[in-house]
């Protein structure tokens, strides 16, 4: 009986979910505490390092009157339709094209090289190109989140599709479905775990992508938020876009993380 019942214990060391809940804001306060304390201290100008509490007021004051032409609440808004945007296309083009290559031998070679050379170029390098190319409209953003977006999406749509048993392939094609029946209704649901996997990587790397596409020239977002408030040497001011920038992608990131924990439970894993 001792036995039974401690193999249904967790396993020694690993936190429960409350556990972990209280780990999480008792490591937020002390984060909080510490910034607090050392700006309180003086150690460091008021001017260059506020404490939170004056972030707290900036943000307010930020979603009430407005600053570089807009407020916070308009400047998020305007961010995140420009991240929607190049993440949708990431993932809409990224995930078909690592499937089919997972898929198709002559696909995966003839795309890998090509890909496996852009891939490694920082988003921020395509910076100059976008400006070059798309001028002061949206499509430059776009092109600098989708570059950030779209190898990830690409990668595990590749690795899931690899990873089909082949045994379900030649089961299906034995009932003779057709190439594309065949990727539907068995490739795609196999892979699906590790597609929403990318898509989790995908969304973090496109929203860290988001201020440098912020940096073209436009007149809105948290990004360029930030960068008018460099200029204008408001620390409080940038400070209050990055805290817009952080809680934003938490969002995003728990939103993702819920919907790949669905389908792994749904294909019975629960890892």
């Amino acid at each position: 009986m001792a036995q039974l019942v401690a193999s249904r214990r967790p396993g020694r060391g690993i936190p429960s979910a409350p556990e972990l809940a209280a780990l999480s804001v008792a490591g937020l306060l002390l984060f909080f505490a510490a910034w607090y304390g050392v700006a309180a201290s003086g150690w460091v100008p008021s001017r260059f390092l506020p404490g939170p509490q004056v972030i707290a007021e900036m943000i307010d004051r930020l979603a009430q009157q407005p600053y570089a032409g807009y407020t916070i609440q308009v400047h998020t808004l305007a961010s995140l339709k420009r991240f929607a945007l190049g993440f949708g296309l990431a993932a809409a083009l990224g995930v078909p094209l690592g499937l089919l290559m997972g898929w198709y031998r002559w696909l995966d070679d003839l795309v890998t090289p090509l890909f496996e050379a852009v891939r490694f170029v920082a988003p921020i390098a395509w910076v100059p190109f976008a400006a070059l190319w798309f001028g002061t409209g949206i499509g430059g953003p776009i092109l600098i989140i989708f570059s950030g977006a779209f190898p990830p999406c690409v990668i595990n749509a590749y690795r899931g599709a690899r990873q089909v048993d082949k045994v379900l392939v030649e089961a299906a094609q034995t009932l003779g479905a057709g190439g594309l029946r065949a990727i539907g209704e068995v490739l795609v649901p196999a892979a699906l775990p590790s597609i929403v996997a990318g898509l989790r990587v995908s969304a973090g790397l496109g929203w860290q992508s988001l201020i440098g596409a912020e940096l073209i020239v436009v007149s809105s977002g948290v990004g360029y938020l930030m960068v008018q408030g460099q200029t204008s040497l408001q620390t409080p001011i940038v400070m209050s876009a990055m805290v817009a920038i952080g809680v934003i992608g938490f969002v995003i990131d728990v939103a993702l993380r819920a919907l790949e924990r669905a389908v792994r439970r749904s294909w019975g894993d629960q890892g």
